[in-house]
């Protein structure tokens, strides 16, 4: 029985981390955070909520399984995917566009919290639609086992899944604050959102 649980925690441990190394789980966040000049508590926050909205909906997702079956679910999920993708690359647009934009009218960017608050708002909104279907197998098997050793499964999961995202993003930013420049400052959102687009066109094409 304990062997099974330490199996089930560590393979829940590992889809969390794992699957959290794809571009598309850190790069958005560090190339804004960089363009719009956020605080290493601000990025950490918003990496956060982004992330929680991501791992609770691969989990309900999960707990949706043990009714509906899960061929079902994973079918869900994986059209979900793919229209994450498709929604990444379109917000990366939209917020290119809106930066090249901003950098043509020769306004440097002034960090205005309303648009800052948009932009994690939809941040939040891409990866709630972007599940992770890897981690729906984990918790079908980890449910025979009772609902203590499901939760201790889930809280393993989100917790990887969480501190491996927080821990990326703080160390891409981390790299990129030296970088000063005028023209990074004035094109930064529109380098942003180009960056964006193009790790949502990378990921689809190699169908991550």
């Amino acid at each position: 029985m304990m062997a099974a649980v330490a199996a089930l925690a560590v393979a829940a441990a590992s889809v969390g981390s794992l699957h959290s190394l794809a571009p598309d789980h850190w790069v958005p966040f560090t190339v804004l955070a960089r363009a719009q000049g956020w605080s290493r508590g601000r990025t950490a926050r918003i990496t956060l909520l982004c992330a929680f909205g991501h791992v609770t909906v691969s989990v309900a997702l999960g707990l949706a399984g043990l009714l509906l079956g899960s061929a079902v679910l994973l079918a869900l999920g994986q059209k979900l995917e793919a229209v994450a993708g498709i929604l990444l690359v379109g917000f990366g647009l939209a917020y290119g566009a809106w930066g090249l934009r901003r950098a043509i009218r020769r306004r440097l960017p002034s960090h205005d919290h309303s648009h800052q608050c948009i932009t994690a708002w939809t941040l939040f909104l891409l990866f709630s639609a972007d599940p992770c279907v890897a981690v729906i197998p984990i918790l079908f098997a980890a449910a025979p086992l009772g609902a203590t050793t499901a939760a201790a499964v889930v809280v393993t999961y989100e917790v990887a899944t969480l501190a491996t995202m927080i821990a990326l993003v703080l160390l891409g930013q981390a790299g990129v604050a030296g970088l000063r420049a005028r023209s990074i400052d004035r094109y930064g959102d529109g380098a942003a959102g180009g960056l964006i687009a193009a790790t949502g066109v990378v990921l689809m094409a190699l169908g991550i």
